[in-house]
């Protein structure tokens, strides 16, 4: 595998939004079933280039909340594919000492499909390796209600005054807290906006895009993507320059 120079800065923590399965299979007239397994090969891909290039931290948006207004029959394919990664890439994450998170709404998953993904969860919560988070039933928005709605519930136990609410104490509810914020936001596909994807962690985020469809988004690609964070500067609406990395 190609690797960055040591004078480029590597993100901590890269975040995708993998987008372009349906339309990969449109273009090679095949089943949009097709373009979601293509587009679990890439997640295989991807990670194990992540882990082996350093990256501490990789979100992955798999499933949003929006998607649930898909067609059942495609839902459905969707969770036999999740379930089916959980049980084929086991291996893979060990080797690598990946360790598995899950963020979302977790509860709105079939059954068996979280029983699934708890126990892989379960089995590398002590790998020491990269960490890859999944970001499933999940919607940035739904994620700022829901912290809302605990930050609500301690108040009206009396365990919390509400004049005590700051960035800090909102953070620390979110499905996640431990996770740092992404410093890098890839997109495929060609589109250029968030879609509801860690809107809170992503404030400072450093945005790439390109017109690789997900299936079609290589080690290469990803390089690329880590090259062009490694030019930028991240100033944080600071008039000083603070280094990437």
């Amino acid at each position: 595998m190609a690797v960055i120079a040591p004078s480029r800065n590597v993100p901590t923590h890269i975040a995708i939004i993998m987008d372009g399965n349906g339309r990969w299979a449109a273009a090679r007239h095949l089943p949009r079933a097709f373009g979601h397994r293509a587009g679990a090969e890439a997640v295989r891909r991807i990670t194990e280039a992540c882990a082996e290039l350093g990256i501490r931290y990789l979100t992955l948006y798999a499933f949003s909340w929006e998607n649930w207004d898909r067609p059942q029959e495609e839902i459905h394919d969707l969770m036999a594919l999740l379930d089916e990664f959980l049980a084929r890439e086991a291996p893979t994450l060990h080797r690598h000492r990946i360790r598995l998170r899950a963020i979302g709404r977790l509860q709105e998953l079939p059954p068996a499909t979280t029983v699934n993904l708890r126990r892989l969860m379960d089995e590398t919560a002590r790998h020491e390796g990269m960490t890859l988070t999944l970001a499933l039933s999940y919607g940035g928005r739904q994620e700022l209600v829901d912290a809302a709605r605990r930050l609500a519930q301690l108040a009206r136990e009396g365990r919390l005054d509400p004049q005590h609410i700051d960035e800090e104490l909102l953070a620390r509810h979110l499905y996640a807290p431990d996770l740092p914020d992404p410093d890098l936001v890839i997109r495929t596909a060609g589109e250029q906006r968030l879609s509801n994807f860690l809107l809170w962690q992503s404030s400072y985020a450093e945005l790439y895009t390109t017109s690789k469809t997900w299936p079609e988004f290589t080690t290469a690609e990803l390089l690329e993507a880590m090259a062009a964070y490694g030019r930028r500067e991240r100033r944080f609406g600071r008039r000083t320059t603070v280094p990437v990395g």
